[in-house]
Parts: structure tokens; sequence; C-alpha cells
């Protein structure tokens, strides 16, 4: 995509594959686009994640529902010309592959005859990601060399329908039927009829790649009865043939030690990242309710370094706003060139490792009396602890009673953010009571008491009942206890890798 940086002096629109469900099986040029849009049309059943990716300004519409409007296609035509005509940049964000049961051929179609520029962005298609991740090859050597893609839509099995089901039947060894989980009777009747041996091996396999799939195994003369008995619903696709045999042995996703598991995330959005994909590669699925934003202190100005023996960072936050207020009076690390610098916890190392600083002492836990107890001799010494406004006093009471001199300066501030709306609370406040949520992490003392505000028709009791409750650290288990929150998981260490880790034992 040259000149990515660039708006086209005409609109265009960039008809882009997003995958079967897992947010990171987008493509990289998927995500270019979706990075550029002014406009993004995405389909009823898409990841909304991925529209994550997309600049603040950016129009997201969200496309007719085909279930109940019968003129949805001519809608969704009309909605890319007429967003590309007004010089913007289009995205239609399509699940799977536009080209594959998509109907992006329609679509590009319709841009070709109103002479609209569009681009077609590949995405990889439910039929192999799906059986993927159920551990099913479509192809393998020893048993299937051909593969066909049917559509199982009512159409398909009309007595007009141009899909041949008597020489289709036989004709490859793996066939896989997208949205015939409704049909999956008379699809298998026709199977049988026109020659399939009714032992051969079928799965179906729902809302595949996402913490939620669910896979049904059997053959062609039991599925329909199993598939009944669990009441499987779509979407799912159908996979016949032998390669389903492989997967007892291939099955990787839905042995996670997390799979299944709905996992409720309060911390920070912007630091968010690294503790859902640690929990999500674990299997789980990640619920972003971010209940706490952190905001510099505007005039909140740093003394000179020179004055301190030490430097005491206690978070990323605090490494990360201390450095740019030195950029922004001209200076850069070696400013601290002559501070005996401490970090707690992993993450502040490598925070400070980014700027060049490693740090002369890390101690063994983050609290305050582990801290002033393992860093040595402070008495008469200076220390300057940046940190954020509604730090408790444990640290700096420790460290004067040793003997130093402390400088509490607040950095930043740590405040409770506007909710995503009133829908959303009110979805996951349903979810909690019902046992719809499995954990609740909390990763500080200003999770806890911003997430309970948010809740307030229930005491903690009764809104955390039915889900267990994970926390990072004994500051932010002693708030927690302090406000009747129960806490079931405790980190051994004060980082998001040890309290995934602590989930996982739990």
């Amino acid at each position: 995509m040259n000149g990515a940086s660039q708006k086209p002096h005409t609109g265009i629109v960039y008809i882009v594959g997003a995958g079967p469900g897992d947010r990171k099986l987008i493509t990289v040029k998927g995500v270019e686009c979706l990075q550029r849009a002014d406009v993004v049309i995405y389909d009823l059943l898409l990841n909304d994640v991925l529209l994550e990716h997309c600049p603040a300004h950016t129009e997201k519409i969200q496309a007719p529902d085909p279930r109940i409007r019968t003129t949805r296609q001519d809608e969704l035509n009309h909605l890319l010309i007429e967003h590309a005509k007004a010089h913007k940049i289009v995205v239609r964000l399509k699940g799977g592959d536009p080209y594959i049961f998509g109907r992006g051929g329609e679509e590009a179609v319709a841009l070709a005859e109103a002479g609209i520029p569009f681009e077609i962005v590949p995405g990889i298609t439910s039929a192999i990601a799906a059986s993927a991740y159920a551990g099913v090859p479509v192809t393998h050597r020893d048993y299937a060399s051909s593969i066909a893609f049917v559509t199982g839509h009512s159409a398909a099995l009309h007595p007009d329908s141009n899909i041949n089901w008597a020489q289709l039947s036989t004709a490859v060894d793996t066939l896989v039927i997208y949205m015939g989980v409704a049909h999956l009777r008379q699809i298998v009747e026709r199977l049988i009829t026109h020659g399939r041996n009714p032992q051969t091996s079928v799965s179906l396999v729902r809302v595949g790649t996402t913490p939620q799939q669910q896979v049904v195994q059997g053959t062609l003369t039991d599925i329909v009865r199993k598939v009944e008995a669990v009441q499987l619903k779509s979407p799912a696709i159908i996979v016949v043939g032998e390669v389903n045999r492989l997967r007892e042995q291939l099955r990787w996703f839905d042995t996670k030690p997390l799979f299944g598991k709905r996992i409720l995330v309060t911390r920070a959005r912007a630091q968010a990242s690294d503790f859902a994909d640690l929990l999500e590669a674990n299997g789980a699925e990640v619920i972003q309710f971010p209940t706490i934003k952190i905001q510099p202190i505007e005039g909140a100005n740093i003394p000179s370094s020179n004055e301190y023996d030490w430097i005491i960072f206690t978070s990323v936050n605090a490494v990360e706003i201390f450095y740019e207020r030195l950029r922004e009076n001209g200076k850069d690390a070696r400013a601290l060139g002559r501070n005996s610098i401490c970090a707690v916890g992993a993450k502040t190392v490598e925070a400070l490792n980014r700027i060049g600083i490693h740090p002369d002492f890390v101690p063994s836990h983050s609290s305050g009396s582990a801290i002033a107890t393992e860093i040595g001799d402070v008495s008469g010494k200076k220390i300057l602890l940046p940190r954020a406004k509604i730090a408790t006093a444990d640290l700096p009471n420790a460290l004067r009673e040793k003997g130093a001199q402390v400088d509490d300066i607040s950095l930043y501030d740590t405040l409770k953010v506007a909710n995503d709306g009133d829908k959303r609370r009110d979805d996951i406040e349903a979810d909690l009571l019902n046992g719809g949520i499995d954990f609740v992490t909390f990763t500080s003392s200003s999770t806890v008491t911003n997430f309970l505000e948010m809740f307030p028709a229930h005491t903690p009791a009764a809104l955390l009942a039915n889900v267990k409750v994970a926390v990072i650290g004994p500051t932010t288990q002693k708030t927690a206890l302090s406000r009747d929150v129960r806490v079931d998981v405790l980190a051994k260490e004060a980082s998001v890798e040890s309290l995934v880790e602590a989930i996982v034992e739990a």
C-alpha cells in the first residue's frame, strides 16, 4: 500500500476479509486499510475489536442484517458508492474471505459498474481456519488430496440448484459445507443417497477460532442425532471426510488451560494489551472493561535529578511520564547518570531498559516494607519518588523511618473512565450475576474501587458471588478485602505474567 499516509484524490473502497473470528487472523494489509479508513461498513457477526484499529475520525456503520432486510445487498452497494463518491477511503469489512460465500464479488461488480476504484484484500476463510483450530487438516497425504467448498443454504438443496450433488458427493475427499446446520439432515441424506459411505467421518465446528468454539463429531449415520442432542446452532461449518479422524491427535486450541473461560480485564485500555494477549494465548475470552485511565498531571514538573541519591520508579507509567518530562525540558536519560535507580517490577525494568537505563536495585516484592528493607542504608539520603497521585503512603513512610529524605512527587492521576455505555455495563452486570463471567481481574487498588462504583445497586458480595476474583498483588488484595471483595487468586509477583499463571493454576 504505497503512499499509505496520503489520501486518494477520488474515493476508493477496500473490500477486506477480516478472517473467521480470532481477531489476530486478519492480514497485515487488512489492518493497514482500517488504519486509513474514513468509513468502515462491517458485518454483523464480526469481532468488533478489529474496529479499534481505526483512527478516531472513522465513521463506523454496521451493515444491515440480512435476516430481516431483504434489500440488504442493494443498501450496502449504495452505501459503498455514496461514501466513495464523497472522496472517502471506505473499508467494507467482511467476515472470512470476501470472495468465498461472502458476496464480495457482487459488491465489486456494483463498484465497477459505478466507476468506483476498489481493491480486494483476501481473508482467511472459516473452512480452513475453523477446521485447523478444531484439529482437522482439510487435506493430508494419507487421507485427502482433494477438497470442495459448498454452500449448504436452502437454495443449494432445491431441485433446480446448480450444485450437482450426485457428482459432488463422491468427487472429492474432503467436503466443507458452509451455512448448512439448519439443513444438516437433508445434506446427509443427499450425500448417502448419491454414494457417500454412511460411515464417513463428519465434524461440525461452531464459531471456530473463538473461545466459544464447539466441535461435534460423528459419521453420516449418526451426526444428525448428535447435533440435535447438544442443540448446536449456526454459525458452523460441516466437514465431511476421513481427515476428521485426525482431530483427537491434532487438537490444540480447545485443550488450552483457559479455553472457554470468560475473563474481565479492568485495567486501563492502554495498558491492557499485554495482559489480554497472555490470557488469549491460554485460550480465554477477554472482556475489556477499563475502569481507569492514566492522565499526566498538567504542570507537574520534576526537580533536578542532581539533587537526589536515589530515584525509585514503581510503575511503567512513572518511567514513561518522567522521561517525557525530561524530554520536554531538553534532556534525556543522561540526566539520570549520577542517580542510583530502583525499579519495582519486571515491566518497570523493561521500561527503563528501553530508554537505556539499567536499574541498580530491583526489590523482590512491590510492598513498601520490602522495598525499604532491601534497598539498604538510606539514612541521610535524598530520594525522589515520582508516581501516581493516589499512591499509598506505605513506601515513603517506610523510607522516612529509615532516615531518608523523601520527595513524593505526583506525576499522573488515575481517573475513573466513563463507561462505554449503559448497555455495555448492563450486559456485564447481568453476566456477573448469572455466572456468565468466570474471572474478574484487578491490577491496582483504583481498579477495585472504580469497578465497584460502577455497580452501586449491588453489594460486592452479591455482585461477585458467582465469579472468581484475581488480583495482582498484596496492595490490591488489601483494598479488595477492605471493600468486602473476596479474593480467590493472588499473583505470586506483581506482574500480569504472574497473575495469568495464578489464574491458570486456579
